[in-house]
């Protein structure tokens, strides 16, 4: 167990994540010990009790989000009734059956109940169990930020501003060059969180209100421009009150298998609709056959620069081939295609774990019906059906966008900062 624990921290997200929250915090409190030190002032000690406050609610959700984990459907899960199996999909890996509003996730290699996504910040999947962890750790790492971003800007100003040192009787504020190094730093980290961890939160808040997980949002857009009889409706959308509650009140409203209802659904009608999508996928899956082997290298130079510049997010699976393999293409984005590797084995064997990711367009020719087929073809048949074969890179590229943002804003600051403070020491 504790092995397990170690191996889900020591990941370059967390470790990234509580570097941030000490390197932050450290600067804050060293600034605001140099003109409003909480020792000799009662204003003082209150603001950074509140910071404090945030820094360690930070801390502690991050924590609960890791060792809590999402909720892991039990390996071979099967539903009460041998016939509600009819109605749900059969997780290969698992060995079991995906419960409603259950989906594998190939890093954690479990079935996650009510997976939103897999975080790389937590090293763990956002799912059932730790949502309200996750979420109040970005709202408190947003507060704290905020909160440090602005202390720490007047510490610099009253740094930089030494006029104001004749105005009134006021500490004076005095940096070594680490101290001011560490300070802007700092400021750049915490606008960088504020910005790039309000996106997130954002889109957080949106799916508690709803009740429906990034994952369930790709679904029902796909359910709504599908022709059928009657609308689809979201069977899970409770009203803005009822859904805070699944996340933040108690675990007895769901046990993260069955879960209240709209009136008028039922528990499989999200997994039917899963079912009707994925043959639809099937009957619009293109074979394809490999005339140059991919070593699943995240940048292949050999395909060519544009291939590595269109290159999907580091963190997704690549499917390693080589000449003469054959395999199923399900969706595309642009120089890229996404499918997995048609074996001799039977499609509906559960003893088969089929290989799927993504690969490179120039290694392929279309093979259909016996007959050769141009690449093209793949192109058109994402046209006819785009909501069915295209996955939108915003799902696909979610915190890892974080990340660029914070480390391109960190580096602006810097820039920024080391051009004013090259003007003060001249």
């Amino acid at each position: 167990m504790c092995l397990s624990l170690g191996k889900n921290i020591c990941h370059w997200g967390p470790l990234l994540a509580l570097a941030i929250i000490k390197t932050v915090t450290a600067s804050m409190v060293m600034c605001m010990m140099k003109w409003w030190s909480p020792l000799e002032s009662v204003t003082g000690f209150i603001n950074m009790a509140i910071f404090l406050s945030f820094s360690g609610l930070t801390m502690y959700n991050f924590l609960s989000a890791i060792f809590e984990g999402p909720g892991y459907l039990p390996l071979n899960w099967r539903p009460e009734s041998v016939q509600d199996e009819n109605f749900l999909q059969f997780c290969k890996l698992c060995q079991g059956y995906k419960a409603p509003r259950a989906h594998h996730c190939r890093k954690c290699g479990r079935c996650v109940m009510k997976m939103d996504h897999h975080c790389p910040w937590i090293n763990n999947c956002v799912g059932h169990v730790n949502h309200a962890h996750f979420t109040t750790f970005l709202l408190s790492a947003i507060c704290g930020c905020t909160h440090s971003a602005i202390m720490l800007s007047i510490t610099m100003y009253r740094f930089i501003n030494r006029r104001y040192y004749f105005l009134r009787r006021e500490p004076v504020v005095n940096f070594s060059l680490s101290t001011l190094i560490m300070t802007v730093f700092s400021i750049g980290l915490s606008v960088g969180v504020v910005i790039a961890v309000g996106m997130l939160f954002y889109f957080q808040v949106k799916a508690i209100l709803k009740n429906q997980t990034n994952i369930e949002d790709w679904i029902v857009e796909k359910a709504s421009k599908r022709k059928r009889d009657e609308p689809f409706v979201y069977p899970y959308n409770l009203g803005w009150k009822k859904n805070i509650q699944l996340v933040f009140g108690s675990r007895s409203m769901s046990n993260g298998i069955s879960w209240p209802l709209v009136k008028g659904c039922h528990q499989y009608t999200l997994t039917m609709e899963q079912l009707e999508q994925k043959n639809v996928k099937k009957a619009y899956s293109q074979p394809v056959s490999v005339v140059k082997p991919y070593t699943g290298r995240c940048l292949p130079l050999s395909y060519g620069l544009k291939v590595s510049w269109y290159t999907p997010c580091f963190d997704i699976a690549r499917l390693k081939l080589q000449v003469d393999q054959t395999v199923l293409v399900t969706r595309f984005r642009k120089h890229w295609l996404y499918g997995e590797i048609i074996s001799n084995h039977p499609p509906n064997s559960t003893a088969v774990v089929s290989e799927k990711g993504w690969f490179p367009l120039t290694s392929m020719n279309i093979v259909a019906r016996g007959k050769e087929k141009t690449t093209m073809n793949i192109v058109a048949l994402g046209k006819e059906k785009p909501n069915m074969n295209i996955v939108a890179l915003g799902k696909e590229k979610t915190c890892m966008n974080i990340v660029v943002v914070l480390f391109c804003l960190v580096f602006t600051c810097q820039l920024i900062s080391g051009n004013s403070s090259s003007k003060l020491y001249s």
